[in-house]
């Protein structure tokens, strides 16, 4: 996908105030007016790049666009800094969208893959726009705004990680439901078939948690527990329930090719550039999130800046062992990723981070 735009720019008396005139349309390819299908099996892979020109203010000056999406063609429903509409933002000259991306923009949108439910349709449109800022505390200048015809391939089912679920005394006191019932097991993931690796994160709200691994949430057929020994090792026959001390957050790690397992308490910050601290160098403390557990989300609200040079990150325990990015500009978040994650403007946020589907945590940052 090609977008073609310019701009022409004067400045105004001695402020520097900078007026973008956009004077062309996006303007797509022919191939791209047709539907464009989203298969999620593929969700990871690039859906399309988005490319334009270089905006022309008259003067030397570094210049920062952002591709924005939104769901009406007026962006009514735009939402600085929230990441489902926030594709990206760079002083190149393309940004690349990946299918989930545009996946969570059509069901935003109201659509549904889904065949047997004809009253919701599958086809619709979502909107772009491109927006350009002059230096660190420009003006912000956009392009008209572009539709997109997408649809949604029927008849795909959602695709779901192979899971093993927490089962144990800290349900009830952690509201997840009564306490031993397997539907009320908390689940865990693996990163797909034939992967014996599963991991999760688990809020035990009691002193002294006790858990057993269940192959499955109906019943406690084939359940796993601790050998005796209490020293990370699962054995499935004569087993005891596997003992924590400590109430908190766990992250729990399975391993059923060596019969292994973790648990390991995390306590969740926000750290970096954009942050009144900055980044942890030089004794510069984390930025602490707390969790909430009604929404069973991580939550802080921080005032963020948005120059070039100003980033975040997740990661608990103030260590880099557990921290995540968004490669994809998604709102979905990536283990110990190297893709810092910024907002368009700077302000007060409140940030939500959401551990509660394994495997596919996610993140939103709504501008108060």
């Amino acid at each position: 996908m090609i977008v073609g735009l310019s701009f022409n720019a004067c400045q105004q008396d001695d402020d520097l105030e900078f007026v973008a005139v956009a004077t062309n349309d996006l303007v797509f390819n022919t191939t791209f007016l047709e539907n464009y299908l989203l298969n999620p099996t593929v969700g990871n892979n690039l859906a399309e790049r988005f490319t334009w020109s270089n905006a022309n203010f008259s003067v030397p000056t570094n210049v920062t666009y952002s591709l924005q999406a939104a769901t009406e063609s007026d962006f009514s429903d735009y939402i600085p800094g929230e990441p489902l509409y926030n594709l990206g933002s760079t002083s190149g000259n393309e940004i690349a969208v990946t299918i989930n991306k545009m996946i969570a923009l059509a069901e935003a949108a109201g659509l549904d893959n889904d065949p047997n439910t004809d009253d919701i349709p599958n086809v619709g449109q979502v909107f772009f726009r491109l927006m350009a800022v002059v230096g660190d505390n420009g003006l912000a200048s956009y392009s008209p705004v572009q539709a997109l015809n997408i649809e949604l391939q029927e008849g795909e089912a959602e695709v779901q990680l192979p899971k093993l679920y927490i089962v144990g005394n800290f349900l009830e006191a952690s509201g997840y439901g009564e306490n031993w019932k397997a539907p009320n097991a908390v689940p865990i993931a693996s990163s797909g078939e034939g992967n014996n690796e599963y991991e999760g994160y688990v809020f035990m709200n009691v002193e002294s948690p006790e858990f057993k691994v269940l192959p499955t949430n109906e019943s406690f057929e084939g359940d796993y527990g601790d050998d005796g020994t209490f020293s990370g090792t699962l054995i499935q026959e004569g087993e005891s329930n596997i003992l924590l001390t400590g109430a908190g957050y766990y992250f729990i790690k399975v391993n059923l090719t060596t019969l292994t397992y973790t648990a390991e308490i995390t306590n969740w910050a926000i750290t970096g550039s954009a942050t009144p601290a900055g980044w942890p160098d030089n004794g510069v403390e984390d930025q602490d999130m707390t969790y909430n557990p009604t929404t069973g989300k991580w939550e802080i609200t921080i005032a963020l800046t948005a120059g070039a040079d100003d980033a975040f990150k997740f990661r608990a325990n103030n260590a880099w062992a557990l921290n995540y990015g968004d490669a994809g500009a998604d709102g979905t978040l990536d283990f110990n990723d190297g893709t810092n994650l910024t907002v368009d403007a700077a302000g007060t946020y409140l940030i939500e981070v959401d551990f509660s589907n394994p495997r596919m945590y996610t993140y939103t940052a709504a501008l108060q």
